[in-house]
């Protein structure tokens, strides 16, 4: 893809990230380790702590200053294959400050070793334990919203779906970045020309096929696997689905958040012109990133109540 499709304020960034060959097992073993060793920055007004629960560890922010008893359940991205909840130090936390909310960020198991449902269970685990431990976090149990980034909004998506499906306690609303929803997106070889800045279709399909445990693309998909497969989306809680205009995942979003209007859920679509996959995390002190984030924590704040103006 052409540079010069990218938001001159992103260009810069993009030309220096690292794009590494994900197929090799080595490769993804490297970067599983170096994200959950990677140094994060401290951010006022918040404390931070990793939690061992009988799943996965999950990473808890706690604002200083409380605003509401509202929370966030957040999903970290990585194309289900590699990631760890401290990536997404710098969101969690300053949203956590900023709405004066816990946020919950979720670990999980990677495919290919893992395929699923092994993600998604983990992310089910880690709500289960949130509403479990409401009352300790500040947290009231029918005032949590599931979000997540990439991969990350692919599980918060079908989670949402399947607690919709198990009729509990249901989640306020559904946060999502940049979603990877469908996996038929990866089976569509003519996309691969494209070359996508930051995740392409060919790493898409590495990490569908090794999540789903063989080619995208089939009859029998669960929609817990990949949300759009989602027959019926009535139900379900409001979304806001932020994706660059440039991405790959640009087309099964929109599609997603107009199938989301249809079945009568309130949906906000942000399409952020010239914006690579996912640069509102790894270009989160640019301009189009933090103009994203404070429009996405209104939409947040506004959701669950908190205050009608953050940032």
């Amino acid at each position: 893809m052409d540079i010069e499709q990218v938001d001159p304020a992103l260009r810069q960034v993009t030309q220096k990230l690292p794009v590494p060959d994900a197929s090799k097992k080595l490769v993804r073993t490297a970067i599983r380790l170096a994200t959950r060793v990677m140094p994060v920055r401290t951010t006022d007004g918040v404390t931070v702590s990793t939690v061992k629960t009988d799943a996965r560890p999950v990473r808890v922010y706690r604002p200083d200053t409380w605003l509401d008893d509202g929370g966030l359940l957040w999903i970290h991205g990585g194309g289900l294959l590699f990631g760890d909840a401290r990536q997404d130090e710098a969101l969690c936390a300053a949203t956590a400050r900023e709405l004066g909310i816990t946020v919950v960020s979720a670990n999980y198991r990677f495919a290919p070793e893992h395929p699923f449902p092994a993600a998604h269970d983990d992310v089910r685990a880690a709500w289960r334990w949130m509403q479990e431990h409401a009352a300790e976090l500040g947290v009231a149990p029918a005032r949590v919203v599931v979000g997540g980034e990439s991969a990350g909004g692919g599980l918060a998506a079908s989670l949402v779906q399947r607690l919709r499906d198990e009729d509990g306690v249901q989640p306020l609303g559904q946060w999502l970045f940049a979603p990877m929803i469908d996996d038929r997106t990866a089976a569509d070889t003519s996309l691969d020309a494209i070359d996508h800045w930051v995740w392409n279709n060919r790493s898409n399909r590495l990490g569908w096929s090794g999540y789903l445990g063989g080619p995208p693309g089939g009859l029998d998909v669960s929609p817990y696997a990949a949300a759009a497969r989602q027959p019926d989306l009535a139900g379900l809680p409001p979304a806001y689905l932020a994706v660059g205009d440039i991405e790959l995942f640009l087309a099964e979003d929109r599609v997603y958040a107009e199938r989301l209007e249809a079945a009568g859920v309130p949906t906000t679509l942000d399409v952020v012109p010239g914006a690579p996959h996912g640069f509102e995390n790894w270009a989160r002190d640019s301009e189009p990133a933090t103009a994203l984030l404070a429009r996405a924590r209104a939409w947040l704040a506004a959701t669950l109540g908190a205050r009608d103006e953050v940032g």
